[in-house]
């Protein structure tokens, strides 16, 4: 199986190199592509016709269509972007690739040729948005033109060669209706969110990894009304807000001799003068959260980021550490002042154990207590335990308190409805 494998890499590579000796590429590059993948088949086909190779014809069909992602798409990854089922492709090396399916991992038969192939394939994606990663930048993020998020990284950092991970998002996000459908969250949970983005509620999103903070983020900002201005700020444009009224701005990395690096942080306070009626930010991680509070306090109300914290007590802590990393001075009281008054509601995401991912709380901020920044949680999820079948079992809740933020919300013409909060929701 293996030499057969190595065969076929070899037979698609000879037939890459005989197209490409035989193609005008800078003709090529100027014409459509529908029309320049219509030269490129016609020359496959006269080539695979003009030699006797032992292939069947649809062996022939899947080496055409091979070639064709090899010289117009990204390879042996194209099958794989095709499959909407696919959450994360992951590529250790060149010669193992898993892939994520509704929370589980698998590996997959994909492999590269070489290093130097699945070099070629990371050059492609990062140089089509104006990225570059070479031995003196071997980390780079990058996005794919259906939005999904690139991080590649390469020797000498990664020890067994290339290594590449792909978040795919798609090219249409998931909705609210369908984090419902899937279990992530109740209708009353969503139904209070939409209420809280529509009078203007500043949100953080909390969770570890592939929890699904970014899907939700895109749900919530689909929350905010048409006629507001709204500015994005990401180090790799991954957002897709359906809005017209958005300005997306994205971090630029240090160029060769390590200058012209453009930070969030300077996205930040540079957006604070274009005007917007809210700062959506991709994921708070560093220096930048202490000027976002400072937005979210000055007029910027309906602010929305995301965090990666195991709880929303632990996403509070975070946040006032990295406002801390902006060596300002400022007095931690100070600090947990401007969380306390900056933010009104912290949701928290887990990816649990069977692969789903879920809501687990939704908790408001009610002020500062001494020493410590008080919180409700209005909506719970309660684990309780797993089936026959490894499936999670738990129930959502609702805390039946009337929230802090109930007035606004019915001040900004939102309906808060008592049933929302004794609400309780058996999976």
């Amino acid at each position: 199986m293996a030499a057969a494998a190595v065969s076929y890499q070899q037979l698609k590579s000879d037939y890459h190199r005989r197209v490409l000796e035989r193609l005008n590429l800078a003709q090529l590059d100027a014409m459509p592509e529908a029309t320049a993948r219509q030269e490129v088949v016609a020359l496959i086909r006269s080539l695979l016709a003009l030699e006797a190779a032992p292939l069947s014809l649809a062996e022939r069909e899947a080496l055409g269509r091979d070639l064709l992602d090899e010289i117009f798409g990204f390879g042996p990854l194209e099958p794989l972007l095709r499959d909407s089922t696919i959450s994360d492709i992951l590529v250790n090396r060149a010669d193992q690739v898993y892939v994520e399916r509704r929370g589980r991992l698998s590996k997959t038969d994909v492999a590269f040729r070489d290093d130097a192939h699945l070099m070629r394939i990371i050059d492609r994606i990062v140089s089509r948005v104006g990225r570059r990663v070479d031995e003196s930048s071997p980390m780079v993020d990058a996005r794919l033109p259906d939005g999904s998020r690139v991080n590649a990284i390469i020797p000498p950092l990664a020890l067994d060669g290339p290594c590449m991970s792909i978040r795919r998002f798609g090219a249409d996000p998931l909705t609210g209706a369908k984090l419902v459908e899937h279990q992530a969250l109740t209708p009353a949970m969503l139904e209070f969110l939409h209420c809280c983005v529509a009078a203007r509620q500043n949100i953080i999103i909390s969770g570890g990894t592939g929890a699904g903070k970014t899907t939700l983020l895109n749900v919530l900002s689909g929350f905010i009304p048409e006629h507001e201005r709204v500015i994005t700020i990401e180090d790799a444009a991954e957002l897709q807000l359906k809005q017209e009224h958005v300005v997306r701005l994205e971090t630029r990395p240090p160029n060769l001799e390590g200058q012209g690096a453009v930070r969030q942080r300077q996205l930040v306070m540079n957006s604070l003068r274009m005007r917007p009626d809210r700062i959506v930010m991709g994921e708070c991680r560093g220096e930048e959260a202490i000027d976002m509070l400072q937005a979210m306090n000055t007029g910027h109300d309906g602010s929305l980021t995301t965090i990666h914290a195991n709880s929303p007590r632990d996403a509070l802590a975070r946040l006032a550490t990295m406002a801390s990393m902006a060596n300002l001075n400022l007095p931690e009281r100070a600090i947990r002042q401007q969380i306390a008054s900056a933010l009104h509601l912290v949701v928290q995401l887990s990816r649990l154990s069977d692969g789903t991912r879920k809501v687990l709380s939704i908790a408001e901020l009610t002020g500062v207590e001494g020493e410590v920044i008080c919180m409700q949680e209005l909506f719970t999820f309660d684990r309780q335990g797993i089936d026959e079948e490894g499936k999670v079992r738990g129930c959502f809740r609702g805390a039946g308190i009337r929230p802090q933020c109930a007035e606004r919300l019915a001040s900004a013409g939102m309906k808060l409805r008592p049933e929302w909060m004794e609400e309780k929701v058996v999976i």
